[in-house]
């Protein structure tokens, strides 16, 4: 589905509008903290839950000159202290590398999110000491600790490809002296369950496998891209909209991601956050790197829309996990 598509059927929707929702709370950004930087849809996987439409056949993939503007923004920016690098494999763009390396040498935290997999491809056989040499933190996607749930949503052998990952990346010291964070999502249209009674269930279950972990991530299924066009097929979406509605907390409103990062495109637009970049909702205030001063960050509004119960529905979702 195209983002007009998309957008149009998320304000279609015939439930209460999040604008609605959120009238009367604080909306507004809080201080700048981490700049999220997707490095296009280029992915040696295609998840059906993922929100990027990241696949092989992608060619989407950020420039050294906009990876380079990146670097600028986190030297001109000081509250910025996080490179948060996704995709699409964040790791097949030509300048990861530049990009993790020029921001350690800032002083900055660098987190990788990782799919497991691309540890295991061709000419990454040295991806995890690269990691741990500069001390990168990794949150890696795991939507379950079994086969049959992970190969459903992610495609055949992805599980022993991710369990494969883990335990390298255990080696190298991840999960025990390096933040190993994990990310799971509900398999279909429901709500996940509570963050730290998943995390118990997974460190029981991964450990008997001698893998270790720092934290589980829980996130819901933003109804977007692919899963939009599942919900859709299964004639689900209604009720899924209905759901995320009817458990909107503003408790997780007032913690959502958007308030204190920044989301830079592939292509160096500037969004409030990923899923307003895969609907094709820019910043309102600048929307490529090339326009962001200290000055338009000081007049930062944020762009909301029906999508965004899925960060504020239940404990909340964000790329942290639950929000409250």
């Amino acid at each position: 589905m195209n983002s007009a598509l998309q957008q149009q059927t998320l304000h279609d929707w015939k439930g209460i509008p999040f604008s609605r929702s959120i009238s009367g709370l604080p909306a507004g950004p809080v201080d700048l903290t981490t700049l999220q930087v997707n490095l296009g849809k280029r992915c040696n996987q295609a998840c059906l839950h993922c929100h990027v439409d990241a696949s092989p056949s992608r060619t989407e993939s950020m420039s050294r000159p906009i990876a380079e503007q990146c670097i600028d923004l986190l030297e001109r920016i000081p509250s910025l202290e996080i490179l948060d690098l996704t995709g699409g494999a964040p790791e097949m763009n030509d300048h990861f590398r530049f990009l993790v390396e020029s921001a350690r040498r800032l002083g900055k935290t660098v987190i990788d999110r990782c799919n497991l997999t691309i540890l295991s491809e061709p000419g990454f056989e040295d991806l995890a000491s690269f990691l741990q040499q500069h001390q990168v933190e990794i949150i890696a996607s795991l939507p379950c600790y079994t086969r049959e749930t992970v190969d459903r949503q992610r495609g055949h052998g992805v599980f022993d490809r991710s369990l494969a990952g883990l335990k390298e990346l255990n080696q190298w010291g991840y999960g025990t002296t390096l933040p190993l964070h994990l990310v799971y999502n509900p398999s279909g249209a429901t709500l996940p369950g509570d963050q730290a009674l998943l995390e118990a269930d997974y460190k029981t279950q991964l450990s008997a496998l001698g893998i270790q972990f720092t934290s589980l991530f829980v996130l819901a299924n933003m109804p977007i891209h692919r899963f939009l066009a599942t919900l859709l097929h299964d004639q689900t979406f209604e009720p899924y909209m209905d759901t995320l509605a009817a458990h909107f907390n503003p408790s997780a409103f007032a913690k959502v991601m958007c308030k204190s990062q920044l989301s830079v495109a592939w292509d160096g637009r500037v969004f409030d956050c990923d899923f307003n970049q895969m609907l094709e909702l820019p910043s309102p205030n600048f929307p490529t790197l090339a326009d962001i001063t200290v000055d338009a960050l000081a007049r930062r509004g944020i762009r909301y829309a029906n999508h965004c119960y899925g960060c504020t529905a239940g404990a909340g979702s964000s790329c942290g996990g639950s929000l409250t």
